[in-house]
């Protein structure tokens, strides 16, 4: 059994303790419908509703912020990343909340000068300010040593210090006992003002968010305080702290415990002597580490371009479904769209670290229905190639191309772009070796017949002569001869026979193992034999229609298990999975190959990519993979 006040009564409701919200939904409703002569103005519960929904925005607004990598990776100031681990430990930050709107209902009722507070009052500031400097923040400091002694630590505040890297959501990371006594030092300058006779409603919004709004620049890690304002002004420097400040304290941990004013460290003797030169480094913001690897995605659809840690970062934690309150988001979601089509260049979205490599995920500004538009070919083309020149320039090894960057029509898989630069240094990648390894090791090894779909395509080739190698005869679906006798010439003489060109989906009605590389509809999947298994390279997948079949996933990898940093998941792939053709620029990379893997794929090197992979601690995520089944 933990400690007194350690746990919180509601952490096991899950969604279900916003219902604690409800009395005061409830009381606002009755007002409003029911009571004659109401004034919603003065309605205390609806106050409570809308200060505590704008505090949890401010919240959600910093964290967005401190996730803008794009904007913020030279002043970070700890490197690592935020993991899963970090996310779930966090993902309950807004208890806080609810207990503090909880007990501000409690205390209107409790103390009647509370009601019909005038909208402003001036007095009320300065009474607020100068119980805030007088006896918030000394007992905030003098506490905050307290809990960092052995008992108080071990049993509260070491959940707080528990997070790896400060984000604002870690604000709302801690214990009952703590959040009420910060209650308590929040409800001094506002009950001492209004005993006092000078509170106002201006003044306990305007309390309650900047006493939030600092906290949160606190626990931000990115350094945003300039350094030349305390040169110009140098006893600022003990009446404002910085996000280095704090940060300094998470990490030592018996320095800088001041709520927001240095000086009570200062008078304390708990000042960090690095505080005032490395928030001079910081803040003028060095260059940030450059990536050894680089993956290049895009952004799906409108829906799935939430789904990144600068939006919401617990929804980023999980595989993406489509939900029901991302709808409202949607008007935003459709500006950024026009807004990144005429402004936007290619920007840097997550990060993590493989064995001291620092891999990084840009995304080119368009969606995936733009890559289908005639008009908007070259424009994407010269974003990836700005990328690829950029990644050149700062010295990127490896640059992998994602999904439809690498389009065989738009791009020649790559190729366009080391054809025209033929002296980069930056390794272009388009991962779909692994791919085709990763598809071929599901194929069971009995397999005598295969059914192919999108046969010509640059995977559905290498499968195909892979495959005929291995003395399978595989049924290519494909009406173009021409592109079917190219892909039958390539393969040795003695092989060729096991090619098949076929026209018609009823070729595979006795076939139990198709492999789609091209969209089929539910009619189409009516062909195939009882007991099908269906593996599949396509995107979006295809519908799960049949219930007397089986579906493969989606070509993926697991990173190895000692990745770092890493919170986000790719699109719809489970947590630490990535795509394979991601996994691909990996490999590259750790294995340090000088070659450009562009245009069509090399059959002889699949066995070697798979062999590579394995051997880096890479799994196939799969359950019909053989490596999986042994």
């Amino acid at each position: 059994m933990g400690a007194p006040l350690s746990t919180w009564p509601w952490e096991n409701f899950g969604i279900f303790k916003y219902m604690l919200y409800a009395p005061f939904v409830a009381k606002v409703l009755h007002e409003r419908f029911y009571v004659e002569d109401s004034n919603l103005s003065f309605n205390w519960c609806l106050h409570l509703l809308i200060l505590f929904g704008l505090r949890g925005l401010l919240h959600l607004f910093w964290n967005c912020y401190s996730n803008m990598l794009f904007l913020t990776r030279n002043r970070r100031i700890l490197q690592q990343g935020v993991d899963f681990k970090q996310i779930d430990k966090e993902w309950d930050w807004d208890n806080f909340l609810i207990l503090q709107a909880l007990i501000a209902s409690m205390t209107y009722y409790m103390f009647p000068f509370l009601q019909n507070l005038p909208l402003w009052n001036f007095k009320g500031v300065i009474c607020a300010l100068i119980l805030h400097v007088g006896i918030s923040e000394p007992l905030y400091y003098w506490g905050h040593r307290k809990f960092h002694g052995d008992y108080l630590f071990t049993n509260y505040h070491s959940l707080h210090h528990s997070s790896p890297v400060p984000q604002s959501l870690t604000v709302g990371n801690s214990t009952v006992l703590e959040v009420l006594i910060m209650t308590v030092l929040i409800g001094i300058p506002i009950l001492g003002a209004s005993v006092m006779g000078h509170g106002s409603a201006t003044l306990i919004y305007g309390y309650i968010l900047g006493f939030d709004f600092l906290r949160c620049l606190g626990h931000c890690n990115v350094e945003i305080v300039p350094h030349r304002l305390f040169e110009i002004f140098p006893f600022m420097r003990y009446l404002i702290y910085t996000p280095t400040y704090h940060t300094l304290h998470h990490t030592d941990k018996d320095t800088n415990f001041c709520l927001f004013m240095p000086l009570f460290d200062a008078l304390g003797n708990t000042l960090n002597s690095k505080s005032w030169q490395l928030h001079k480094t910081l803040s003028s913001g060095s260059p940030s580490r450059v990536p050894d690897f680089v993956f290049l995605a895009h952004i799906v659809d409108i829906t799935s371009c939430m789904h990144v840690q600068f939006c919401l970062r617990s929804f980023s934690s999980l595989p993406f479904r489509t939900r029901f309150f991302l709808i409202p988001f949607w008007p935003i979601a459709l500006i950024s769209l026009l807004a990144m089509w005429i402004w936007s260049k290619t920007f840097l979205v997550s990060f993590y670290y493989l064995r001291g490599r620092l891999h990084q995920t840009w995304a080119v500004p368009r969606f995936g229905f733009q890559y289908f538009l005639p008009i908007a070919g070259d424009g994407i083309n010269k974003n990836i190639e700005q990328a690829i020149l950029r990644a050149d320039k700062i010295g990127v090894k490896v640059i992998s191309l994602a999904a439809l960057n690498k389009n065989e029509a738009l791009n020649g898989g790559g190729k366009l772009f080391v054809d025209k630069h033929p002296n980069l240094r930056v390794r272009v990648v388009h991962g779909n070796t692994l791919t085709a390894a990763v598809i071929l090791d599901e194929i069971p090894k009995d397999a005598e017949e295969v059914f192919l779909t999108g046969a010509t395509s640059k995977l559905g080739r290498a499968i195909a002569l892979y495959l005929c190698q291995k003395k399978v005869r595989v049924l290519m679906l494909t009406l173009s001869n021409d592109r079917f006798q190219r892909i039958q010439k390539e393969a040795p003489p003695e092989y060729q026979s096991y090619l098949v060109q076929v026209t018609k989906y009823q070729a595979a009605k006795n076939c139990k193992t198709w492999i789609v590389g091209k969209w089929i509809t539910p009619r189409e999947q009516r062909w195939a034999p009882s007991g099908t298994h269906f593996h599949q390279f396509v995107v979006p997948p295809i519908f799960s229609f049949r219930r007397d079949c089986t579906y493969g996933d989606l070509a993926a990898m697991r990173l190895p298990e000692d990745v770092e940093g890493l919170g986000c998941c790719e699109y719809t792939m489970e947590r630490g999975v990535v795509h394979a053709c991601h996994a691909g620029g990996v490999v590259h990379s750790l294995e340090g190959w000088t070659h450009h893997e562009v245009g069509a794929i090399d059959v002889d090197k699949i066995d070697v990519v798979w062999k590579a992979a394995l051997k880096h601690g890479l799994r196939p995520v799969s359950s019909g993979s053989t490596i999986n089944k042994n």
